[in-house]
């Protein structure tokens, strides 16, 4: 691999992983159209307490998260490795541990594929699983 083609990689890896804390924090602070912003239009998430119950597209989305109940989180998120897949998509998985106040911490990861847009990197499909 070129100089150019692994500093190239390593700015997709590093935009990728970027989503994925920005993700987290605007979730935190409760700033819905923001993380709904961070997917593609036509992308598609689930959450890690129903992995298989998918929500489409980013209006949808946005109105899943602006359904909740208002409440205070923490997620942590880790060990995030993004795979380039081509010069527009990537993979990544990351582990995550989310703190509510209410019960213990749950921890999961995030299963997720990315695309890139004419506003940047954006989650393709984020699909969210529990551990415990």
């Amino acid at each position: 691999m070129s100089e150019s083609a692994a500093a190239e990689r390593r700015a997709i890896e590093q935009d990728c992983a970027r989503l994925i804390a920005r993700y987290a924090n605007l979730n935190d602070a409760g700033k819905w159209e923001a993380v709904a912003a961070l997917y593609a239009p036509d992308g598609r998430m689930s959450r890690p307490t129903a992995p298989d119950d998918w929500i489409e597209g980013r209006a949808a989305i946005l109105a899943a998260f602006t359904a909740r109940p208002p409440r205070t989180t923490r997620h942590i998120c880790s060990n995030i490795v993004i795979d380039v897949t081509g010069p527009d998509q990537a993979e990544g998985e990351s582990a995550m541990l989310l703190f509510t106040g209410e019960g213990p911490p749950k921890v999961g990861s995030f299963h997720d594929r990315f695309v890139l847009t004419a506003d940047g990197w954006r989650f393709a499909e984020r699909r969210g699983t529990l551990t415990f």
